[in-house]
């Protein structure tokens, strides 16, 4: 019998809304500890999951396919149960039938923090958003963490509901209903002999790093390969892809891994989009959550680390290695989106996971602070009783790096509020003295043709970029964000966010040469084979001219009538793989 128009247009409805679910990609867009995130055996973790059908998605962890009992469907919400002594660390991905989605790395360590709600902020006297019931208690080092927050908690009507316990540190909703009530609490809390400080949040999560004022744009809108010929991007890959197999004396890389402290990266570019599913040995591997923002900070921070060639927008140092390396796992993570908190939760998940390379493409100014030109830094700041609670959560996590794991290091964007990057009292972390902390600043291509590619003017200063002795080394501040479609010329992002992973992608090809570098004697190497930026002040008080410390004599071969010393120094991509050749036998 045949069917009725009406029969037949709600078939081919159907038909229609079921293909294009067929053909919307599988994404895994959030990963979270959800549930009681202070119990460490039985792991809740709540996934949000983009372009599911209506067959619940294989989940594998670590190539290993999970049973279906411990996964819960609601919607494209999926919440999976974990039992952390039967598994490790690893990538998280999704699968129905052929279609695969992005491996997202799932720690099953123990620092996670919860994140306020938009009902559960309001603005301070600054201006700034804050949270109302939700701080966090450095507990100090001589008293049981765990044991003293719960005490506190029942003191005060409080809950604990977060943790970072290596750092001692334990998260509090407090019975405040408004900052009146939260700052009469937080008094209380921080004059308990056990507290060593209070650490209140006013991170906006989705704020990433800009420039106080619109910057000066480059010369040119040139490509990634022009602005990086500043650091010899191309030779780097070169020389590391003929000299690591040569004839005479090969090298056999290590694996290393490196942590990105972003949000995620858009799986659907050009530049990401062969990273799906699981990942074989011995290539870049990328572990992050799906935006869906092809131009997003965190996608062309991952980009200059990871990006395919030559298909679209940004370009990988890491991922131009693959013919030669061991393999790089480059892990994007932020935890929650509980601000500056969560950054250091993050963080301490990874290094106990194995990171040796950490990027912190993100800082702070305390409110008040001036740029070089005594104006007032008009971006991402912060109370003055808020930095220092943040200061005295840095102070722990690099106190507890050194004692246990002084092996890695990490990489910090000097800023882009053309501001001093080392007074404490006004930026962090880039302000903090510590073997572990390299400090970034980003220069431009100059104007000047004709020059060399290691005379001083080849390169100049950002005038956004912040400055003084604590920067270790400038790099290329601009690069291209990736594009949805191959070949397309993504839009130019400058800032010292983007000389950062130039940096940190570089350190973790010199641990693939040698894991025994130690990162007094990355920075050592870093600065010998510098390149050197902008006029000879003679060692004089910093100041805008002053991009970095200037060069020593003792990085110069104790040459005091060397051509470089008393500059600023840029970064040499190329000579500092070669030091680590040579640091295999031997470092001065």
């Amino acid at each position: 019998m045949p069917l009725r128009p009406a029969v037949l247009a709600t078939f081919f409805t159907l038909a229609a809304s079921t293909s294009a679910v067929a053909q919307e990609p599988l994404r895994l867009e959030n990963l979270k500890r959800c549930g009681d995130l202070l119990e460490n055996r039985q792991q809740d973790w709540c996934l949000k999951v983009g372009g599911s059908g209506d067959a619940t998605p294989q989940l594998k962890l670590a190539g290993k396919a999970l049973p279906s009992g411990a996964l819960q469907r609601d919607g494209n919400q999926l919440r999976l149960r974990l039992d952390s002594v039967q598994h490790q660390s690893g990538p998280l991905w999704l699968e129905d039938g052929a279609r695969r989605s992005n491996a997202v790395w799932l720690t099953l360590r123990n620092s996670h923090v919860v994140a306020a709600t938009p009902g559960e902020v309001a603005k301070n006297m600054d201006g700034l958003t804050t949270y109302v019931d939700l701080v966090s208690v450095l507990i100090e080092e001589d008293h049981d963490g765990r044991q003293e927050a719960e005490r506190l908690a029942h003191k005060y009507g409080a809950t604990v509901v977060g943790s970072i316990a290596p750092l001692n540190l334990f998260q509090l909703r407090l019975p405040a209903k408004d900052l009146v009530q939260r700052d009469a609490l937080v008094l209380r809390l921080g004059s308990e002999t056990s507290v060593d400080a209070v650490v209140i949040e006013e991170s906006a999560a989705e704020e990433s790093e800009h420039a106080a004022t619109p910057p000066k744009a480059p010369s040119k809108p040139a490509a990634d390969s022009d602005e990086w010929a500043a650091n010899r991007f191309l030779d780097a890959v070169a020389y590391y892809q003929r000299r690591l197999p040569g004839q005479h004396t090969p090298i056999v890389p290590q694996p290393v891994r490196v942590g990105v402290i972003e949000r995620g990266v858009d799986f659907d570019t050009a530049d990401f989009a062969d990273y799906l599913g699981g990942c074989s040995p011995k290539r870049t591997c990328v572990y992050a959550r799906d935006t869906r923002a092809p131009d997003g900070h965190g996608t062309t921070v991952a980009g200059i680390l990871a990006a395919k060639w030559d298909d679209g927008g940004n370009t990988g140092f890491l991922r131009g290695l693959d013919k030669a390396s061991g393999g790089f796992d480059v892990i994007v993570d932020r935890n929650s989106d509980a601000g500056i908190t969560a950054n250091i939760a993050a963080s301490v998940n990874l290094v106990e996971d194995g990171v040796r390379v950490l990027n912190w493409s993100w800082g702070i100014h305390r409110v008040g602070a001036r740029d070089v030109n005594g104006d007032e830094v008009g971006s991402l700041l912060r109370s003055g009783i808020a930095m220092s609670g943040y200061e005295e959560l840095l102070e722990e996590f690099f106190l507890w790096l050194r004692k246990e794991h002084p092996d890695v290091i990490v990489v910090n964007s000097a800023g882009n509020g053309s501001a001093f990057s080392g007074t404490d009292d006004y930026r962090l972390p880039s302000s903090f003295i510590t073997e572990q902390l390299l400090v970034v600043g980003g220069h431009q291509r100059s104007e000047r043709g004709g020059v060399a590619i290691d005379d001083p003017a080849y390169a100049v200063t950002r005038s956004s970029s912040n400055v003084d002795m604590r920067v270790d080394i400038t790099a290329a501040a601009c690069a291209h964000a990736s594009t949805k479609k191959a070949g397309e010329e993504g839009v130019v992002h400058c800032g010292t966010s983007y000389a950062t992973p130039m940096v940190a992608g570089l350190l973790a090809a010199m641990l693939s040469i040698n894991p025994q570098l130690q990162p007094e004697q990355l920075r050592m190497l870093l600065r010998r084979s510098a390149m050197s930026i902008g006029d000879n002040n003679d060692f004089e008080r910093s100041d805008a001219q002053d991009l970095t410390a200037p060069i020593l004599p003792s990085e110069r071969n104790y040459q005091l009538n060397d051509k470089d010393v008393g500059r600023s120094a840029r970064l040499d991509m190329q000579k500092a793989l070669d030091l680590a050749v040579q640091s295999r036998t031997r470092v001065r």
